[in-house]
């Protein structure tokens, strides 16, 4: 057992000053001191800091931390089919190993606890989540030259493979699919009664050039087919019209936010404001690291925030508190993980401690407001999943030396690079 006390607990939006003990992966005590206290493993002085529920990247490619800088400065087609695409094709499943390891390593020291992933040699990537101990969910992301009928036994093996491991349907995108396509994964949603997701109007281009080949937008065209009969949404939905998120809410689709990756390929600025006024679900990701170029939940929960207001014109638009929501329990809801939305008994102890003792969390005039406004990963002091502490204080905790991961993702890069 390990006990949290002497410091700050985010429960569900509120800053309380109670104790947090966990048993195993779960969350046993949250509340006051007790008088009788079990033998503990572990005792942690928070000393003030800040202990919350970890960000849950609910967007994202993990391995393309090979592409980091390499594939940069160009609008998303372009950025996609030239820079890409044709590097993508020399990966293989031990470099995916390697380059998802460094992901994973920044996950931990910027606190995210889980995240959801669409790319490729989903077996290799499914290893390192289950032999690192890190919560992964993969969504399959199909495209028309695929073998669709991968995604029953996928679905399958992936949900019943690890604790850690889960498994979503999903599809690249409007514009790399088909009907055909798109008519098989709706019947395996409704066979499983399970959730869809996909890229959905990233661009203005994309979303024109699905009205014009079928008369409808993209999430249009996915509704008439029943892809969103039990939920799912998509990332980035820049371009969403007011008919695109009504379906949305009527479904309970989530709109995964992806501001950082949205202004570098200049694709837009997502309608914060009217996805709240409509009542549209909301969740956070970074897409990959080729589009953002970091894997920085702050920065991306800071951009959310200030260009809503610059879209806008209106300093008034985007609020903190809604947004550090949507990175926390609003993730973890569109992941699947009921169980890691928050910090209460019975929960998955899946927690990230703040160092609030660091200038930029000085003073605490509003701690939510300094984590998304003056927050950056310097502040996490420690990162659990499961009840483990896999980063503390600058250290990983993974069973390999960061050293290693960082030499081995450099070897295949170079491989995939001067090839």
């Amino acid at each position: 057992m390990i006990r949290f006390y002497n410091g700050r607990v985010l429960e569900s939006g509120v800053i309380t000053d109670h104790e947090v003990w966990t048993d195993g992966a779960k969350i046993v005590h949250v509340g006051p001191s007790k008088e009788e206290k079990p033998v503990f493993d572990r005792q942690i002085d928070l000393k003030g800091d800040l202990l919350m529920p970890g960000f849950k990247n609910a967007h994202t490619h993990s391995a393309m931390t090979f592409l980091r800088s390499l594939a940069d400065d160009l609008p998303l087609h372009d950025w996609l089919f030239d820079s890409v695409f044709p590097r993508e094709a020399k990966l293989t499943p031990e470099a995916l190993a390697a380059f998802t390891k460094v992901a994973f390593l920044e996950y931990l020291a910027g606190g995210i606890t889980a995240c959801f992933d669409m790319y490729y040699y989903i077996d290799a990537f499914a290893r390192v989540a289950a032999d690192w101990g890190f919560r992964a969910v993969i969504c399959e992301a199909l495209s028309a030259n695929n073998d669709w009928s991968v995604i029953y036994d996928r679905y399958e093996k992936f949900n019943h493979m690890n604790p850690l491991v889960s498994y979503q349907l999903g599809f690249h995108a409007e514009y790399t699919a088909s009907v055909d396509m798109l008519k098989f994964i709706s019947e395996a949603a409704h066979k499983f009664k399970t959730p869809v997701w996909s890229h959905n109007s990233e661009t203005k281009a994309e979303t024109d050039e699905c009205i014009a080949r079928h008369g409808l937008t993209p999430t249009k065209l996915f509704d008439s087919l029943g892809l969103f009969d039990y939920g799912g949404g998509g990332f980035h939905c820049v371009w969403l019209t007011d008919e695109d998120m009504d379906i949305f809410v009527k479904h309970g689709c989530y709109a995964v936010l992806n501001a950082c990756s949205n202004a570098k390929l200049a694709s837009g600025i997502a309608p914060l404001k009217r996805l709240t006024e409509k009542g549209v679900k909301l969740a956070v990701g970074t897409d990959g690291p080729a589009s953002n170029n970091a894997l920085d939940f702050f920065r991306e929960m800071y951009l959310i925030n200030v260009l809503a207001k610059l879209r806008e014109s209106d300093a008034a638009a985007g609020d903190p508190a809604l947004i550090l929501d949507a990175a926390t329990r609003g993730g973890a809801l569109a992941l699947g993980l009921a169980d890691c939305d928050s910090i209460a008994p019975g929960k998955q102890a899946d927690m990230i401690v703040i160092d609030m003792s660091k200038p930029n969390m000085r003073p605490v005039n509003n701690i939510v407001k300094n984590l998304v406004y003056s927050g950056n990963p310097s502040n996490v002091r420690l990162t659990m999943i499961a009840g483990k502490v896999l980063y503390e204080n600058g250290e990983f905790f993974v069973g390999e030396d960061p050293r290693d991961v960082y030499r081995e993702a450099e070897k295949y890069t170079r491989r995939i690079v001067e090839r």
